[in-house]
């Protein structure tokens, strides 16, 4: 199914019945990303989006994070959904924690899973790399390996909306999320390495921080079977 934003055409999946699960998937992925996980769960009615431009969704232009939280709760209210549980990877944590700090009354409870958003802790060669950048860009010579490997798979047109995502942190957010929340990381994790996990933790007043044993940035894909337990607990928990 197809539903229509800012003029780009959004993917989505609507199945199953009971209480709606929201899943976010990370950057690079689609709405099948959970696959593994969902498998293992029941009684939960599950929508999945296909974030711009990955999918079957169209690619965006000049969009935001924030472009991407108001994108979800349009989709939300286009589908009659008042509340539900949001589940969100990485770059789908992201937008979970605007989603759920603008729209308290539509998430009920959310789970971040690896989530990025927090201020990365920056080296030296970091902000070397930047100035290089800049200096090269200012005399017009070439950078075919300038940025990350996610930034250079993207089309010229998509990478403003990249540099928009990567460079927004989200921690006075977090400060705003009144719902119940999970965040799961792998112990392993060196993409959102685990001080932000803890620093999630500690943003958000009522959080729960579960870390899993041998799993990287993609905890649920290398332990679903302890993932799905984490989740099937929590979103059956009524308080």
């Amino acid at each position: 199914m197809f539903f229509i934003y800012c003029g780009v055409k959004i993917h989505y999946k609507l199945a199953g019945k009971g209480k709606v699960c929201l899943f976010l998937h990370g950057w690079s992925q689609n709405g099948d990303a959970f696959e593994c996980v969902q498998s293992k769960l029941n009684h939960f009615r599950w929508l999945t989006i296909d974030f711009p431009p990955f999918g079957q969704s169209e690619l965006p232009k000049n969009w935001t994070i924030y472009t991407y939280a108001n994108m979800v709760i349009s989709l939300c209210e286009h589908l009659n959904i008042k509340s539900c549980s949001l589940i969100g990877h990485s770059f789908g944590g992201r937008v979970g924690i605007v989603v759920a700090s603008l729209c308290p009354q539509l998430i009920t409870k959310l789970v971040l899973i690896d989530s990025a958003g927090m201020k990365p802790r920056r080296k030296l060669k970091y902000y070397f790399n930047v100035l290089k950048y800049k200096v090269f860009k200012f005399l017009n010579i070439l950078q075919p390996n300038a940025g990350s490997s996610d930034y250079r798979a993207l089309s010229p047109k998509c990478r403003s909306t990249f540099v928009n995502v990567v460079n927004t942190f989200l921690e006075e957010y977090c400060f705003q999320i009144k719902a119940r929340t999970l965040i799961i990381f792998g112990k392993q994790d060196d993409v959102t390495p685990l001080y932000m996990a803890y620093r999630l933790n500690k943003l958000i007043k009522n959080s729960k921080l579960e870390i899993v044993d041998h799993a990287g940035h993609f905890c649920y894909e290398d332990r679903p079977i302890k993932v799905a337990e984490l989740l099937t607990k929590f979103l059956k928990e009524e308080r």
